[in-house]
């Protein structure tokens, strides 16, 4: 008959064991919860930029859509340039009465001003008859160099 050499181990010897193992868990829990928290605050980031793009799009093709109702005054549209966004305040950003293209464009930019932070805006038209519309804002939740915070969305569009 063989022997067999059994090592039987005393609960000395295995009494720190399930402790190591329960610290072990802790710590790859700890890391995970992190990694969850970081993912967490990573989808925030994503989220209010996206949301910032959706607004720019949207002011975007609401100024082409006011100029194809009033083609024939399309050229006041042009004067909305990045510059002319340095006057906008309280006082302009009421709901005009009428409806001339001067008081519409006040009320968008008053719309780009509150919408979009740092929000600014261009209306070029080109002489074949296509607008381009480009709106700009401080996008402050990616980049510390100031001069990469300014996100910008072009929309080309023949009215």
């Amino acid at each position: 008959m063989i022997k067999r050499n059994r090592r039987v181990f005393s609960s000395r010897q295995v009494s720190g064991f399930s402790l190591l193992e329960v610290l072990i868990a802790l710590l790859i829990l700890g890391v995970g919860l992190l990694g969850f928290a970081l993912l967490q605050t990573t989808n925030v980031r994503f989220t209010k930029s996206a949301q910032q793009r959706t607004i720019a799009s949207n002011l975007a093709y609401e100024v082409i859509d006011l100029m194809r109702s009033q083609r024939s005054m399309v050229g006041y549209y042009t004067a909305i340039t990045y510059g002319s966004f340095d006057a906008v305040t309280g006082a302009a950003c009421e709901r005009p009465v009428e409806s001339s293209p001067t008081k519409l464009m006040e009320r968008w930019r008053c719309d780009v001003v509150k919408a979009l932070p740092d929000g600014k805006a261009q209306v070029s038209l080109q002489a074949n008859g296509e607008v381009t519309v480009t709106v700009r804002w401080g996008d402050q939740h990616w980049e510390t160099d100031v001069a990469k915070q300014v996100t910008a969305l072009s929309v080309t569009s023949r009215l």
